[in-house]
């Protein structure tokens, strides 16, 4: 039987492939990937401080957060630049990036930490769930235990 969080996982899974099917994006997401881990493009926020996140929270270019497609709200993330071996352990608070080929979009202070100019490619590994007890809203559905 699975858990409350395998079912949200699915669904909102499915509702990404559905939007990127809509919008003519390929989906690239890491809730696919079983083993918690992925690789893929990794970009900067292009936003200023005080915009919002899709959790509510204010963007804080200082803050060590990212936005992901699909993980939920509070997901601990692990990235790596492959190319230099930096890494930054990052809190998902929005969702993003909608471009073709990123996996996660990163906070100005997170994208320096990495010594990341421009796009870089880096693989990401989800060190912990959800770890804000605040509810989110999910796109789809929101976590149940």
């Amino acid at each position: 039987m699975s858990s409350g969080f395998e079912v949200v996982q699915a669904i909102v899974l499915t509702h990404a492939l559905i939007l990127s099917t809509i919008v003519g994006m390929k989906s690239e997401v890491l809730a696919a990937d079983r083993s918690g881990s992925s690789s893929g493009i990794a970009s900067v926020y292009d936003q200023s401080s005080g915009a919002s996140t899709a959790s509510g929270e204010p963007l804080r270019e200082d803050a060590m957060t990212a936005a992901h497609r699909t993980l939920p709200f509070g997901t601990i993330v692990r990235v790596t630049n492959r190319r230099n071996g930096q890494v930054v352990v990052v809190r998902i608070n929005d969702r993003g990036p909608f471009v073709r080929g990123r996996v996660i979009d990163l906070s100005p202070a997170a994208g320096r930490a990495l010594g990341l100019l421009g796009l870089v490619e880096v693989s990401l590994e989800v060190v912990s769930g959800e770890s804000d007890p605040r509810p989110h809203a999910v796109s789809v559905a929101t976590r149940v235990d």
